[in-house]
């Protein structure tokens, strides 16, 4: 039987070494290594292919909810975090199973059990890590920045940095000051979760930040169409026509 290749990627050293200590108790697994930030745990899971990660949420570089969104392949994954009760909720569909530090040893052992259950009979989830994001219950508190794979590169983009964003089938293209980035995700979920004071939604397919804005020129009947500082134009509808009227007040 071939062992379960384990990742351990977590900021703190006493939490690394505490689930070490519990899998040594847990027969048919390997600990393939073990990373202090998200990047070089990004890095690991690309290099290793690990087929279980214990993954912290709040890291330094990158978190471990912006590290889910940019992977490519997706192991399996138990979250091991201090992070509040609303935002473990937010990943109870993502992931085998999260353990709320201090975690008792009986319930992590539940935990590894589940996934190595899990891994054993191939009923892995197939979907794609983003996939997956995107069914999780929505939140209220708003972006600061969005994490974008471009090739073998991981670039944060702050959101003051975007320009505008444009709907894609099942993904949305992302204008910045850098210039372009593909995303995985949904309008509705930019709609709710940019800055409410900064970025409108003026069509089905785009959401503009208002500072980018030039000018505003009517366009055929009941529409309009916004002239950005960059030249690009953008369909304005009525009801994004009205939004923009409320939050410029004109």
């Amino acid at each position: 039987m071939e062992n379960i290749r384990i990742l351990i990627i977590d900021d703190e050293t006493p939490a690394r070494e505490l689930i070490k200590h519990y899998l040594q108790e847990v027969e048919f697994i390997e600990v393939i290594g073990e990373c202090a930030d998200g990047f070089s745990g990004l890095k690991s899971i690309s290099a290793m292919k690990p087929d279980l990660i214990f993954l912290d949420i709040q890291m330094p570089r990158l978190t471990g909810i912006e590290l889910v969104e940019v992977l490519t392949e997706k192991p399996e994954i138990i979250f091991t975090t201090a992070y509040d009760q609303f935002a473990i909720r937010a990943f109870e569909l993502n992931a085998v199973d999260y353990l709320m530090k201090p975690f008792q040893k009986s319930r992590f052992l539940d935990a590894v059990k589940k996934a190595i259950d899990k891994i054993r009979s191939g009923k892995g989830n197939k979907e794609s890590a983003s996939q997956l994001l995107s069914k999780r219950p929505e939140h209220t508190s708003s972006v600061n920045r969005v994490v974008v794979r471009k090739g073998n590169a991981i670039n944060l983009i702050p959101v003051e940095h975007i320009r505008y964003v444009e709907a894609q089938d099942d993904y949305v293209m992302i204008y910045h000051s850098a210039g372009k980035a593909l995303k995985q995700q949904t309008m509705k979920f930019y709609e709710e979760n940019l800055p409410k004071t900064d970025f409108v939604r003026i069509h089905r397919s785009y959401i503009v930040n208002v500072v980018e804005i030039n000018r505003i020129e009517p366009y055929g009947k009941d529409t309009h169409i916004a002239i950005l500082h960059s030249g690009d134009k953008l369909p304005v509808s009525r009801s994004g026509y009205k939004q923009l009227k409320e939050e410029l007040k004109f």
